[in-house]
C-alpha cells in the first residue's frame, strides 16, 4: 500500500496516523480517500470517511464510499460499516456491514444480488449467501424470489479430497402460485478413487415435473432436455482388465413422448472386457467383451396388447475375439474373428404370448473382419512445411444371417452415418441387434499437416460400403435397401486459415440421388471474445435448420452478442437473442432479450437481463457469461472481474 496525507504522526507503540489520506492498493490496482487513516505495528489499516474505488483518478463511475472499513493484512481480510455503492453519483446499493477479502482468498458472506425477468416467472431477484466452509468445501446459498411465482431455495455444495470430488445442488419452490404446487430440483455428481484400481461415480438428477427447465433455466437446452439420467458406476480397471457395475435410470421430461417410447432402466449392469497381447510386437491380440443387464420400464397395463406385449427382461452378451495385427510403416492389416452369444430371459406384460414371442429367445452368430489400410505421405507447400497424406482403408465384413424379429429392441438403434460408421463390425448400437453382412466398405482421408508439428489443417474424409448380399436383418422402422452400396458420406475438417474453421458433412443416397442428412459448420475466431458462427443442418423428413451466432465488439467501448435459430422447413424462428456491452475502464454493463420456442410445447417465452460488474469489487445482475458461453459456440468470457467480494 502507498499512503500520503496532508499531515500526520507517528509513534513505535501505536503506529501512523495520516488526516486527509490518499492510499492506493496496488495489488488490486485500486485507489481511495479517507478522512483518517491509522496504521498499526500488527498490521491492521483503519479508515474513517472513506471512498474506495478502481476507476482512475480521471474516472469517477463508481465508488465505494463507508463511514469505517478496517484492514486487515495479516488475515487478508477487509471489513466496513456503513457501506454504499454508487454508480455515476447514484445510489446502487446501501450496505450496513461489508466484508471483503483483500487478494484472491475466498471469503464467507453475502454475494451481491443478481436480477432478471422473463414471461414465464417474471421479475427475479437473488441474494445468495456464500460459505466457505474449509480450504477443500464451500456452500453457496441461492435464494430467488420471482414476482409471479414465489420464493426458491437454492442450494449449492462443493467439496474436494485427495480421493473424492462432488456437487450437490439443489432448488425448491414450495408453492409456485402460476403451477399450483412445489416446484424442485436436485442434482449430485461425485466421483471417488477408491483402493485397489476402483472407481466410484454417481451422476444422479430429478425434477418435480416436465415443465421445470422451460419454466427456470436460462440457456438454450432449457428448450430441449427430454431426460435426466440417474446413474451410478463402481468401475475397475487396470491395463488389461475393465469391469463396471452399473445402475440407470430416466425420468422422462418430454411428455410428448408416448411411454412405450420412453427409454428402459437399467438396472443392474454388469460388464467385463479384457484386451492381451501375445508374440513379437503383440502380433496376436485376445480378449472378450461381455455383459448382463436387466431392462424395466414402468408402463401402463391398458398399452400393453398382443402386438405391443410391453416386455422386460435380462439380457446375457458374450463376445470373445481375437485378431493378428501386421502394423508398418504405411500400412496395417488386422485379420480378426469374433463369436458372440446372445441370452434373454424376458417377461411380457400380457400372459398368453403370442406365436413369435419366446420367453428365451438366443442368438449366436460369428463375426469375421478383414481390415487393412495404406498411408502415403509427400511434401507440400513452396519450401515443403506442408505434409500431404493419402489414407485409404477397406473393411471386409462377414456375418451370417439371423433371423432376430423374436428379440425385443432394449437399448438398440441406427446411428447417424459418418464416415466412422462405415468401419464398425456391427451396423448397429446395442446387442439386439447385429446386422448380417458380405460386405466391402472402402474409405479415403486426405489430410494438409504442418509438418514441423503435426498440426492438421485440413482432413477431408470420405466413403462407401458395397454389398455382395444385401442386408435382411432390419428395425421395425427401417426401410430395405435393394440397392448394392450403401449412402455415400463425406466429412470436411478445415482449420487452414488463420482464425477460420469450418466442419462439413453429407450423407448422399445414390438410389434417389438426393441428401439424407447435411450440416455446414463455418467459425471466424480471432480472439476468445470474437466469434461468428454459421450454421446450417438439414435432414430428410424431420428438421431444416439455420443458425447464426456471434460476439464482436462494434466499437472499442461496445460489444454485441447475437444467435439466431431459424427453422426453414416451418418458415419460423426458434430462438432470437440480441445483447450488448459496454466496457469501461473500470466497469462494464450487459443488457439484452431473447424469445425462443420450447420444443417440446411450442409454447414462446421472452427473457431479458441486465448486469453490471464493477471492476475488482462486485457484479450486480443477472451471471451472463453461462449462457453467452453456451448460447455462442466458441465464445470465452474474458476475466474483468473479481467475484470474491462479500457483504454480510
Amino acid at each position: 500500500m502507498h499512503v500520503a496525507g496532508q499531515g500526520g504522526s507517528y509513534s513505535a507503540a501505536q503506529g501512523a496516523d495520516f488526516k486527509s489520506a490518499q492510499f492506493e492498493l496496488r495489488q488490486r490496482a485500486a485507489r481511495g480517500s479517507a478522512d483518517v487513516m491509522r496504521l498499526t505495528p500488527d498490521g491492521v489499516i483503519s479508515l474513517q470517511g472513506v471512498s474506495f474505488t478502481t476507476c482512475p483518478a480521471s474516472d469517477q463511475s463508481w465508488r465505494l464510499r463507508a463511514d469505517r472499513i478496517t484492514l486487515d493484512t495479516r488475515t487478508k481480510l477487509g471489513s466496513g460499516r456503513a457501506a454504499r455503492i454508487d454508480f455515476k453519483g447514484v445510489p446502487l446499493i446501501y450496505l450496513p456491514w461489508v466484508s471483503f477479502p483483500l487478494g484472491i482468498e475466498r471469503k464467507s458472506g453475502f454475494l451481491f444480488p443478481s436480477i432478471g425477468n422473463t414471461t414465464r416467472s417474471g421479475l427475479q431477484l437473488s441474494v445468495p449467501y456464500y460459505w466457505n466452509i474449509a480450504p477443500n468445501a464451500d456452500f453457496t446459498f441461492q435464494p430467488v424470489e420471482y414476482s409471479r411465482r414465489g420464493t426458491d431455495l437454492g442450494g449449492d455444495l462443493r467439496y474436494l479430497t485427495a480421493s473424492q470430488r462432488g456437487e450437490l445442488q439443489w432448488n425448491y419452490l414450495p408453492n409456485d402460485t402460476v403451477f399450483g404446487g412445489s416446484r424442485s430440483r436436485v442434482r449430485l455428481t461425485n466421483v471417488a478413487e477408491l483402493p485397489g484400481d476402483f472407481r466410484f461415480s454417481v451422476d444422479a438428477a430429478n425434477v418435480s415435473d416436465s415443465s421445470y427447465f422451460e419454466d427456470f433455466s436460462q440457456g438454450p437446452e432449457g428448450t430441449s432436455t427430454a431426460f435426466v439420467e440417474r446413474r451410478a458406476t463402481l468401475s475397475l480397471r487396470n491395463e488389461h482388465w475393465r469391469v463396471d457395475g452399473e445402475a440407470q435410470q430416466y425420468q422422462t421430461i418430454d411428455n410428448t413422448l408416448e411411454e412405450t417410447d420412453r427409454p428402459y432402466t437399467r438396472v443392474p449392469r454388469l460388464a467385463a472386457s479384457a484386451d492381451y497381447g501375445w508374440g513379437p510386437a503383440e502380433l496376436v491380440r485376445y480378449g472378450f467383451d461381455s455383459e448382463i443387464v436387466n431392462f424395466d420400464r414402468a408402463i401402463s397395463a391398458s398399452l400393453c396388447s398382443a402386438a405391443n406385449p410391453c416386455v422386460t427382461g435380462w439380457r446375457i452378451d458374450l463376445s470373445p475375439k481375437a485378431s493378428l495385427n501386421f502394423d508398418g510403416p504405411g500400412y496395417f492389416i488386422h485379420p480378426s474373428f469374433a463369436w458372440r452369444a446372445t441370452q434373454y430371459e424376458l417377461k411380457y406384460e400380457q400372459n398368453n404370448v403370442t406365436p413369435g414371442q419366446e420367453r428365451s429367445p438366443q442368438r449366436t452368430l460369428p463375426i469375421a473382419s478383414f481390415d487393412t489400410g495404406l498411408l502415403f505421405e509427400r511434401a507440400a507447400g513452396a519450401r515443403g512445411q506442408r505434409t500431404l497424406t493419402l489414407e485409404p482403408r477397406l473393411l471386409y465384413l462377414d456375418v451370417p444371417y439371423r433371423n432376430q424379429d423374436n428379440i425385443p429392441l432394449f437399448d438398440t438403434a441406427l446411428p447417424d452415418l459418418y464416415p466412422v460408421e462405415l468401419f464398425r463390425t456391427n451396423r448397429y448400437v446395442g446387442a439386439d441387434r447385429v446386422g448380417d453382412a458380405d460386405q466391402v466398405s472402402v474409405g479415403l482421408t486426405s489430410r494438409l499437416l504442418d509438418a514441423r508439428d503435426g498440426r492438421q489443417f485440413l482432413a477431408v474424409t470420405f466413403g462407401q460400403t458395397y454389398y455382395f448380399q444385401n442386408p435382411r436383418v432390419r428395425l421395425p422402422d427401417e426401410l430395405a435397401r435393394t440397392d448394392k452400396r450403401s449412402d455415400f458420406v463425406a466429412q470436411v475438417a478445415l482449420t487452414a486459415f488463420r482464425n477460420w474453421g469450418a466442419d462439413l458433412g453429407l450423407q448422399w443416397d445414390p438410389q434417389t440421388s438426393s441428401s439424407e442428412r447435411a450440416h455446414v459448420n463455418l467459425q471466424y475466431k480471432p480472439a476468445g471474445e470474437q466469434v461468428v458462427n454459421i450454421g446450417y443442418r438439414f435432414e430428410r423428413g424431420s428438421l431444416e435448420q439455420a443458425e447464426v451466432s456471434g460476439a464482436w465488439p462494434v466499437s472499442r467501448s461496445w460489444d454485441a452478442f447475437v444467435r439466431g435459430v431459424y427453422s426453414l422447413r416451418d418458415d419460423k424462428a426458434l430462438e432470437r437473442f440480441v445483447g450488448f456491452e459496454y466496457r469501461a475502464c473500470c466497469w462494464r454493463a450487459r443488457f439484452g432479450g431473447r424469445r425462443f420456442v420450447s420444443t417440446h410445447t411450442g409454447s414462446q417465452d421472452t427473457g431479458v437481463f441486465l448486469q453490471l460488474e464493477l471492476t475488482g469489487l462486485a457484479s450486480v445482475g443477472s451471471a451472463s457469461d453461462a449462457f453467452l458461453t453456451e448460447a455462442i459456440r466458441g465464445y470465452a468470457a474474458p476475466e474483468t472481474s473479481l467475484r470474491t467480494s462479500t457483504a454480510n
